[in-house]
């Protein structure tokens, strides 16, 4: 139904028949972990409705060319990026708002030049296609200044917001969209997705991308290796199967790294939590499969109090990235107040 997609059959089906109908919704929220394609299942939904979809998919997030203009917009001086909100907008009808600045996230600018882009008649056809990326990250302002075009959406817009999560979104928002929750695939479907892209060391990219295809392809191996070597001395020394110091080497380069953002660590961070919890309990693959050994010797020494301990803290740490935290003092701080847990515990 709709070239070169994966996975999440129903939500295609849902959305072919909405064109096929003639009944398009004018507000699709579609919502679900990172790289599981809803932002490339917008510029396909897109496409049919507009046409010229080579032209749309020139505003696909994960070109090099956009990566490094969004990259680049982190280094301006905020009033700077204010005057010149983020768009890209390759087709007449097609804008897509992304995620902007060092903290990259949705800015009122943005959602006010959309209010103001908003009447603007189709250059032809039917429609135009606003695509707001990751909507989730709009802070307060933006949120509100967005719901007031979602209250009065001219005949002629169709919104399409992502999210990875939609109970982070206002619920004046959610109630105003049609909802699609997108579903991780299954290994088969990976595994297919992996030949057919030709992945290398594709057992490996499945096993670590979660079922999100994107993540498959996205993933550096040889970076993430490093931030993984990294997290894996934290929660050593968190756990108090290794010293304070051995994690020390590790502070001191990922402070150094300046464009090394802390939601990366985060996420792999999470990833061993959750490889720990199935070692310690007993059921389920764990993703870092080459760890085994290091993360069941961490399995061995914590306690369930430990693990909720953990999770919670990075839960408050990710809750924490918009505010622009210190990566070493922050991780410095976790695995202080853990190795008190874990002290307790024995």
């Amino acid at each position: 139904m709709f070239e070169n997609f994966w996975g999440n059959p129903r939500i295609g089906a849902a959305l072919d028949d909405m064109i096929q109908r003639r009944r398009v919704a004018q507000t699709l929220l579609l919502a679900g972990s990172e790289g599981l394609g809803k932002a490339t299942l917008a510029r396909r939904f897109a496409a049919r409705l507009l046409g010229r979809p080579e032209k749309i998919e020139l505003d696909d997030l994960s070109l090099p060319a956009n990566l490094e203009i969004v990259a680049g917009r982190e280094r301006w001086p905020a009033d700077k990026r204010n005057k010149d909100p983020l768009l890209f907008a390759s087709h007449p009808d097609f804008v897509t708002f992304a995620p902007d600045g060092p903290l990259r996230q949705i800015s009122i600018e943005q959602m006010r030049l959309l209010k103001e882009r908003a009447p603007f008649k189709p250059s032809r056809g039917q429609w135009r296609v606003f695509l707001v990326d990751h909507v989730d990250r709009a802070n307060e302002q933006a949120a509100n200044s967005l719901l007031k075009t979602l209250e009065e959406p001219p005949p002629h817009l169709v919104l399409i917001l992502t999210a990875e999560n939609a109970y982070d979104l206002l619920p004046t928002i959610r109630s105003r969209a049609l909802p699609f929750h997108f579903s991780p695939l299954g290994d088969q479907e990976m595994q297919a997705f992996a030949a057919a892209r030709g992945l290398d060391q594709p057992e490996r990219r499945i096993a670590l991308a979660e079922g999100s295809p994107g993540l498959a392809v996205s993933l550096d191996l040889e970076v993430y290796d490093r931030r993984r070597a990294a997290m894996l001395s934290l929660v050593q020394a968190a756990s108090g199967i290794a010293p304070f110091g051995a994690w020390l080497r590790h502070s001191e380069t990922i402070g150094r790294a300046k464009n090394d953002k802390l939601e990366l660590y985060l996420k792999v961070l999470y990833m061993l939590l959750r490889d720990v919890l199935l070692l310690r309990e007993g059921g389920g693959e764990i993703r870092n499969r080459d760890l085994r050994q290091p993360l069941g010797q961490v399995a061995g020494q914590v306690s369930p109090a430990w693990l909720r301990k953990a999770v919670q803290k990075t839960d408050e740490l990710a809750d924490l990235l918009r505010r622009n935290i210190q990566k070493t003092i922050a991780l410095d701080s976790l695995i202080l107040e853990l190795r008190t847990v874990a002290s307790w515990a024995r």
